[in-house]
């Protein structure tokens, strides 16, 4: 077992964790309360952007995730009659404010098909999500804080409270270059002349680019009546194009019809009907007007035909 983690972890045999007290919930959980802060939006996405070569990050408001995957095989020639093999995954959350909490859950071997075959699953998944968060203490500006944090607490030298860490933190791998400075981003808005632009004839095809925010630039955000909406790629004031809306509820507006099947699986009423004259795709669109009040059930995304919806929450 991870050091760090010794003594400080409960785990609950459960059927389902309480619902509400974290958005995932699962068959065991493990908790390790850090005595630091992370408050600052620059902080986190310095987290999240420094790992991403490492693990499958994502991130919606105060939260991180960092998922690991591996595949297990139940015979080692797959040529051979009656293989299967199967893909695996622990999540290891990072819950951040006053203080920092990283948790994580192991499911039944049941979520992921009938594959009862895997050996040593939940014993595997446990060392993984370990692995897991000995990285991100390792390689992160969580570093820095808790070599801070013992250094001043435990009245010793930065040298010997990163020789501490080191050793509480058997299972890190490192990462180069996985500390990018926690800087104020200075994107640009983009504006661009409507009649300098090529209109497209129709909608464009699905599904939505989930890598949207690295490849499109922000674009003028939109005030709705309870929430100011930012959208990537948005082109002129025609609605000619006018890209991604949303920043954890995304629609891709020129691939969307407007079939309104999201308006109507919503159970919270995220959505509601807003104009588009000019837009190939269609003339209305569903605006994320409480974009906040947004339960991640992923019922809209799973009804939208031509799949222009993005819900960025672990699944």
């Amino acid at each position: 077992m991870s050091l760090l983690l010794k003594d400080r972890v409960w785990s609950m045999e459960a059927p389902t964790a309480k619902r509400g007290v974290y958005p995932l919930h699962g068959f065991k959980l493990g908790l390790y309360r850090l005595p630091i802060k992370l408050e600052e939006p620059t902080e986190l996405k310095s987290v999240h952007d420094g790992l991403k070569k490492a693990f499958e990050m994502d991130m919606y408001a105060d939260r991180i995730f960092a998922t690991y995957r591996w595949k297990e095989q139940n015979m080692d020639n797959p040529d051979a009659k009656g293989y299967e093999e199967v893909e695996l995954s622990v999540t290891v959350e990072i819950v951040t404010g006053e203080v920092v909490d990283i948790i994580y859950q192991i499911f039944p071997i049941e979520k992921f098909g009938d594959p009862n075959w895997v050996k040593d699953y939940r014993k595997k998944a446990d060392h993984f999500a370990k692995m897991v968060i000995d990285t991100i203490l390792r390689n992160t500006i969580l570093a820095d804080k808790m070599v801070s944090y013992l250094a001043k607490t435990e009245k010793i030298s930065e040298v010997a409270a990163i020789q501490k860490l080191e050793e509480l933190t058997p299972l890190a791998k490192i990462v180069l270059g996985a500390k990018p400075k926690p800087v104020e981003a200075t994107e640009e808005i983009e504006e661009e002349d409507d009649s300098t632009m090529e209109i497209p004839d129709g909608a464009k095809p699905g599904p939505i680019d989930v890598d949207y925010k690295s490849k499109m630039k922000p674009s003028a955000p939109f005030e709705a009546a309870e929430h100011t909406i930012k959208t990537w790629g948005r082109k002129g004031t025609s609605n000619g194009i006018m890209g991604v809306w949303g920043e954890f509820v995304s629609v891709d507006y020129d691939i969307c019809v407007a079939d309104g099947g999201c308006i109507e699986a919503c159970p919270v009423g995220v959505y509601e009907w807003m104009d588009s004259p000019g837009n190939p795709a269609s003339e209305k669109k569903p605006l994320m007007s409480k974009e906040t009040d947004c339960i991640f059930c992923l019922a809209c995304e799973g009804v939208c035909p031509p799949q222009a919806i993005k819900i960025f929450e672990q699944k």
